[in-house]
């Protein structure tokens, strides 16, 4: 027998606290009564005012913050425990943006797996399952014994396409060799080119020299990246696609970051717009960023913990968008 929908209980963190909101009112319910806060030396503490005894708790909390993610972090720990050692019967962790999800091998001698440690702190806390989005990549969803959801923000970037963009003008880009397969996919199911910029890196976050391999005159060209984060490349990407004879470059990220002077960057440079889901708050970035504009992707989540929750398959939503 399937538990009632009163045994649901979503639970939020500091980190993203408008996207809970939009998933509890998606759901139809109530965030349960729980706070978390920082004594005056920046220990983090965490009070939970109803019982969770015997029930299916979903933690919502992104990896996000330039300053906070290390705290965010912690403050997901904290609450999966309290749930766990307050006998709650299921614990899920939600978590949109995976916090080190790009340290997830080892390139380099002496290099650290944070991505795997990170896994293993989940599961030592007390997490049972994980939904997350977009992974940078998918290899992390192994570094898990816990079952993984990695949903996928391609059908709703899919259903944005398709009603704001005619496909014959379109050729779809990754800005990298890494992101290939992903446009690959999205431009088998448009039905239309797609192109990749191959870039030589001399060191981290810094692209010294851009290559584009395929045609894109006269197109407008959706660049389509999983996560922005100081956003050169995409910057220089545009700039390269200009070059060759694109008519506009419109770029679609999953994971808005944008550091440093990411929003800076944008606002001078030849990328007509930028596209990019509520995995991360955006805060005042939408009014600093003129071209900024955030497509919501609260629905897949609900429909996601809903699923899981009545024990129906989670893989529908790999290719379609919750109305």
């Amino acid at each position: 027998m399937h538990a009632t929908q009163n045994s649901i209980k979503l639970i939020t963190g500091n980190s993203h606290p408008e996207l809970s909101n939009l998933i509890a009112e998606r759901l139809g319910m109530p965030l349960a009564k729980v706070g978390a806060f920082q004594y005056t030396n920046s220990e983090t503490a965490v009070a939970i005012g109803e019982s969770v005894r015997d029930e299916d708790v979903y933690v919502i909390q992104t990896g996000c913050g330039e300053q906070e993610i290390n705290d965010f972090l912690m403050e997901l720990m904290i609450i999966i425990n309290a749930c766990k050692i307050a006998s709650a019967r299921r614990i899920t962790a939600v978590i949109p943006t995976f916090p080190y999800a790009r340290q997830d091998k080892k390139d380099k001698s002496r290099a650290p797996i944070t991505a795997k440690l990170v896994a293993n702190l989940l599961q030592t806390a007390g997490c049972n399952h994980v939904i997350t989005m977009d992974l940078h990549a998918s290899q992390i969803q192994g570094f898990f014994r816990a079952p993984v959801d990695n949903l996928y923000a391609e059908p709703s970037v899919l259903r944005y396409v398709k009603d704001n963009y005619s496909d014959s003008e379109l050729t779809i880009v990754s800005p990298d060799a890494g992101g290939a397969k992903r446009v690959a996919s999205i431009a088998d199911k448009l039905d239309v080119n797609f192109a990749l910029i191959h870039k030589e890196r001399q060191k981290a976050n810094e692209v010294s020299k851009m290559v584009l391999v395929g045609d894109v005159s006269n197109k407008v060209c959706l660049l389509i990246d999983d996560m922005a984060d100081t956003c050169g490349t995409l910057c220089k990407a545009a700039d390269v696609l200009l070059t060759n004879g694109a008519q506009k470059v419109v770029a679609i990220v999953t994971h808005g970051i944008f550091s440093s002077n990411a929003i800076e960057k944008l606002n001078n440079s030849k990328l007509d717009k930028i596209i990019c889901t509520n995995t991360m708050p955006l805060q005042d970035k939408l009014k600093r960023c003129p071209k900024l504009e955030k497509l919501d992707i609260s629905p897949t989540l609900a429909e996601a913990i809903r699923r899981l929750h009545n024990g129906e398959s989670v893989s529908y939503l790999f290719n379609n968008a919750p109305a």
